[in-house]
């Protein structure tokens, strides 16, 4: 028996593949072949870089080893596509390894591809290392020996493995924070992944030359999934130097590395997507295949994948992109990091120098098993315009006064705003409508909320007086309904009761008036008024059946802008301009737009307060029947009692009246000189944001030119192409052209020269078949004679062969008694005979040599075996 160390294990380490198709209804199989043993791995998805992670492995000793080197023996590796439903298996591949190759020094994995692969597009490769390892056994002979078609469990690939599902699933457990993956009892450590998107550049090569980069106004922002919780960075609008801080998502999960291991191999690529609104301009794949590679160390460090990912364009806009050189392409630095809860992250020092940490308590709108590192950023959800109104200000948290603000930045970002600031913001509501709850409809502004120094103070109110000339043929019991989230109020605004409406008659609308305070910049809300209009909706209520919608009126706020402007004395002797319009406009169908179907009159009021001051940004008290206004501080003193006592006569200077007269002149001084301060500043900073805006625009024109100036090149080349090919077939029409004049020349000639052969033919074909039917008719003659007398032969040649018949049948007779017949037949029988044994005789020496031969291999065989033993 050999000795202990002679040994050996043959293994054949199968990490992964690379370049294969995606294809969710199979998966692949390796199918290893060595010496007549065969080894396979699990079933793997089929994907673009499927995830083996598998070793096979043979056992033999030195002296086998080398006879299979001087035999060459090879080990066949073939890949097989298995239908999950059929289970039918498809040869993709095969990969001939060489057992020369093998050292018992570890080597590198390397890529192999697959030969005569039935994908052509692609050539598909598996990353293979192959080792020869000592096999090291106990001295006594064990029951359970080692055999090579159940290797024993090695490092990678556990036995725990074996028992897992073939779907694993990441299960959220809420009260602790955790998601769960794998079994319960297997699941003892616990791992965090996080995902940063750090920076992008190269943006605008997504947006097709004819969009203008301003007009995508709602703002740009990455998207992604993470363990089935959507994840949305914070928005940017530029998007020539994308400017953003650098988020990092992160989910604690409760699982074993092993089996983490194995859930991260089925999972598919991580997509990020750049999103602006609904749309999606890019898109690109983040593998996690080197997060889940067996050789990667969770128990000292992180593993992380990290780089610069290049964004592709969606499918149906590829063609429209023309083809971009290496430096232009759009690309966003992504960095993705699996780690265990005890162990820092050395990588996540370089990527993320801000130092934020991941806040134990995440944001209200981000689920418990998410953490962001800055709650100013929650998931980003639509507004919904069915949820009840906002509770009183006395039960908000700094953290829901933040959440209601950036409530009121989506919706100016819904509303189509351009500007990086955090107005509108609603200062208060009065109005006489409700909501769709029943409660006042009154929204309040947060605590510490930031408002520009050159943002106003606005009063926005709306009356809709009545509604008339009802086209419907039955009475409704009307409603009107509307919401205009720049106003800062996401909650709609609803008439109650609702009131009878008869054909051709007007009804006034009882609880009608609505005024919203809030505060926003002027150019803002000239853009804002310009854009969006406000949409009154008419809904018909019936205590029997449901709201039904009847049609909707648009309310164009820009006639209020154009408007006349009154000039008003608030009580606190600032100066407030005020716009009034009233109108009558049509209400539409909604399922018809061009069929009116009632009229709709209204007053709209919009009056400017003047700049916002810190101060005047107070919380409303739902308690109180009107808002806190400040008094205007005063820069003079007190006027004295007119209660005093007469005083003795005094110089005119020295009167009361004098030093209040001086005093409110020194005032008005030092307020203008305070206002022409104002107005410089404002000045300014108005100078200084066309600056920026137009260094802005400037290098978004530049950038724009840029692109089109690289387009332009390839069209004038495409161009130039074109002209050429057009010249050469131009130039080929024209030579064609008199080369078919000419041919057509030569056939009118050819043809008439053949026609007139035709007609001489014909004649001479005529005359002809004439001479030849006569000469055939004499031949029919002297046939049907010459007939006549072969029947005649024939009827004699018949009566001679049955005379002859007889005789030969005599002759044959008299030869048959004689012995010299006998004794021929005899031996014809016994030459066959002959035959015949000599044909048994050669295979029976042919088969003596073939058992001579078994015999010899078997002997062999025995020896070996008793050898072996």
């Amino acid at each position: 028996m050999a000795s202990k160390t002679d040994q050996l294990l043959i293994v054949v380490s199968i990490l992964e593949g690379r370049h294969f198709p995606k294809s969710p209804r199979l998966s692949l199989v390796v199918q290893a072949s060595f010496d007549g043993e065969q080894l396979a791995t699990d079933p793997v998805e089929h994907r673009d870089q499927p995830l083996f992670s598998t070793e096979l492995a043979w056992e033999l000793d030195r002296r086998t080893l080398h006879q299979h080197r001087l035999q060459r023996t090879p080990i066949k590796l073939q890949c097989f596509a298995v239908d999950s439903v059929s289970k039918k298996r498809e040869s993709v591949g095969y990969i001939v390894l060489d057992l020369r190759s093998v050292q018992e020094v570890k080597q590198e994995p390397r890529w192999y591809p697959l030969l005569s692969s039935k994908y052509t597009k692609q050539r598909p490769a598996l990353l293979l290392s192959m080792a020869l390892e000592n096999d090291a056994k106990p001295s006594e002979p064990s029951p359970e020996r080692f055999k090579a078609k159940k290797a024993p469990p090695r490092q990678g690939s556990p036995a725990v493995t074996d028992l897992l599902p073939d779907q694993l699933e990441a299960s959220l457990i809420p009260d602790q924070g955790y998601h769960q993956v794998g079994p319960a009892d297997h699941c003892c450590d616990m791992f965090v992944l996080s995902v940063t998107v750090a920076f992008a550049t190269k943006l605008e090569q997504l947006i097709p030359s004819t969009m203008k980069l301003s007009a995508e106004a709602s703002g740009f922002f990455f998207y992604y999934s993470l363990l089935g919780n959507d994840i949305t960075s914070e928005p940017f609008l530029n998007l020539l130097s994308p400017d953003f801080e650098p988020e990092r998502a992160s989910v604690r999960i409760r699982s074993s590395k092993q089996i983490l291991q194995t859930f991260l191999s089925r999972q598919p690529s991580l997509q990020i997507y750049l999103c602006c609104g609904n749309h999606s301009l890019g898109s690109t794949d983040v593998s996690l295949s080197a997060l889940a590679a067996v050789s990667v160390d969770l128990e000292n460090k992180a593993a992380t994948v990290e780089g610069a990912f290049i964004l592709q364009p969606p499918k149906h806009t590829k063609q429209a992109l023309p083809a971009l050189p290496a430096d232009l392409q759009p690309t966003v630095g992504v960095a993705v990091t699996l780690r265990r809860e005890e162990v820092t992250p050395q990588s996540l020092g370089n990527k993320e120098g801000s130092g934020a940490p991941t806040h134990s308590n995440p944001p209200p709108s981000v689920p418990p098993a998410v953490q962001r590192p800055r709650s100013s950023s929650p998931l980003r959800k639509p507004p919904d315009s069915s949820s009840p109104p906002l509770p009183p200000p006395s039960s908000h948290t700094e953290s829901e006064a933040e959440s209601l603000l950036e409530e009121l930045q989506r919706g100016k970002e819904q509303a189509g705003l351009l500007a990086d600031l955090e107005v509108p913001v609603q200062l208060q509501t009065q109005t006489e409508a409700t909501a769709e709850g029943g409660a006042p409809s009154v929204s309040v502004s947060a605590p510490k909320v930031s408002i520009p120094s050159s943002a106003h103070h606005y009063c926005f109110s709306l009356d809709l007086r009545s509604l008339g000339s009802l086209s419907l043929t039955h009475p409704i019991a009307v409603t009107l309904r509307y919401s205009y989230q720049f106003f800062g109020s996401a909650a709609p605004i609803m008439t109650n009761p609702p009131v009878e409406l008869q054909r051709n008659m007007e009804a006034s609308l009882p609880q009608s008036y609505c005024a919203f305070d809030f505060a926003a910049l002027p150019q803002q809300l000239q853009d804002t008024f310009l854009g969006v209009p406000l949409v009154v909706e008419v809904w018909h209520r019936d205590s029997t059946s449901r709201d039904q919608l009847i049609g909707r009126a648009s309310i164009q706020l820009s006639h209020l802008l154009s408007s006349e402007r009154s000039r008003l004395l608030a009580s606190t002797g600032e100066q407030s301009w005020r716009q009034t319009h009233q109108d009558r406009i049509p209400v539409f169908k909604t399922q018809r737009p061009s069929e009116k179907v009632a009229e709709l009159s209204f007053v709209a009021t919009l009056e400017d307060l003047g700049l916002v001051k810190a101060r005047e940004v107070i919380l409303y008290d739902s308690s109180q029947d009107e808002p806190a206004v400040p008094k205007q501080p005063s820069s003079h003193p007190a006027a004295p009692s007119l209660n005093a006592p007469p005083q003795g006569p005094t110089a005119p200077r020295d009167t009361l009246e004098y030093r209040t007269a001086l005093e409110l002149e020194l005032w008005k001084e030092e307020q203008e000189d305070l206002f022409d301060d104002q107005l410089k500043k404002k000045e300014l900073s108005h100078m200084q944001a066309l600056a920026e805006e137009w260094k802005s625009r400037d290098r978004e024109r530049e950038a724009l030119v840029k692109k089109k100036e690289v387009e332009y090149n390839l069209l004038e080349e495409q161009l130039q192409k074109t002209l050429c090919d057009l010249e050469k077939r131009e130039k080929q029409l024209t030579e064609a052209e008199l080369e078919t004049q000419r041919l057509q020349r030569e056939l009118r000639a050819e043809h008439n020269l053949t026609q007139r052969e035709l007609q001489e033919s014909s004649r001479r074909l005529q005359q002809e078949c004439d001479h030849r039917g006569a000469m055939e008719r004499d031949k029919v003659r002297l046939m049907e004679e010459e007939r006549v007398r072969l029947l005649q032969q024939i009827a004699d040649g018949e009566s001679r062969y049955k005379q002859l018949e007889k005789e030969f049948q005599l002759c044959r007779e008299q030869q048959n008694i004689r012995p010299e017949f006998r004794l021929q037949s005899e031996i014809n029988l016994l030459t066959l005979e002959k035959v015949e044994l000599e044909r048994k005789l050669e295979s029976t020496t042919k088969s003596k040599l073939h058992y001579k031969q078994q015999w010899g291999r078997a002997l062999k065989e025995l020896a070996r075996f008793k050898q072996s033993r």
